[in-house]
């Protein structure tokens, strides 16, 4: 794999807007992973938030970036957050065990010529793909969780047709997870 990052330290956490490392394949057809921002721009002017998470699959926004295999990325990651809806919110941690193994949210990405925080010019953006909650995300989080992807399903999810890509579009399975930290809003990894 192809490194642009310039060396990318291990981050403890990422929220929208900000950049983070994505695999995808270059139209060299090598697998690359480049720096994104998180996050869409919004389909309308009427609001000012990017957009970080696909849902409806079938909306006209998405796509075009969804069907076409050269917009589908990897998210790396190791562990995700949900808050409850309590007062005050808490911070649960979710991975797949307690050594923190790589996993990937399956994403989309786009270029986007415009402003971006205080930059203006050529961005790549990136957003994950959500889906219903499974039986451990859903107590903390029940409208949605991010598509996770291991194994054979990374291949798929890069080079698979549309609806293979799809397919994937379902809640991982709770006995592969765990809840491995609550409360801290950052994962150290310990």
């Amino acid at each position: 794999m192809r490194d642009r990052t310039g060396n990318q330290p291990p981050l403890p956490d990422i929220f929208p807007d900000q950049l983070a490392p994505v695999v995808r394949t270059a139209k060299d057809g090598v697998r690359e992973v480049v720096t994104m921002r998180w996050g869409f721009p919004p389909p309308s002017a009427a609001s000012k938030r990017p957009v970080t998470n696909v849902r409806n699959l079938s909306s006209s926004y998405w796509r075009n970036w969804l069907d076409k295999p050269e917009f589908r990325c990897l998210v790396p990651a190791t562990s995700f957050v949900e808050y409850t809806d309590t007062t005050p919110k808490i911070a649960h941690w979710f991975a797949l065990g307690a050594d923190r193994s790589l996993f990937c949210f399956a994403g989309i990405w786009r270029p986007w010529s415009g402003v971006r925080g205080k930059e203006d010019g050529e961005h790549l953006l990136f957003s994950i793909l959500t889906t219903d909650a499974n039986e451990l995300t859903k107590p903390i989080h029940a409208a949605a969780m991010p598509v996770m992807l291991t194994g054979d399903d990374i291949e798929t999810w890069l080079h698979g047709s549309a609806e293979e890509a799809r397919a994937l579009a379902k809640p991982f399975p709770a006995e592969r997870m765990q809840i491995v930290l609550s409360g801290p809003r950052a994962d150290p990894g310990d």
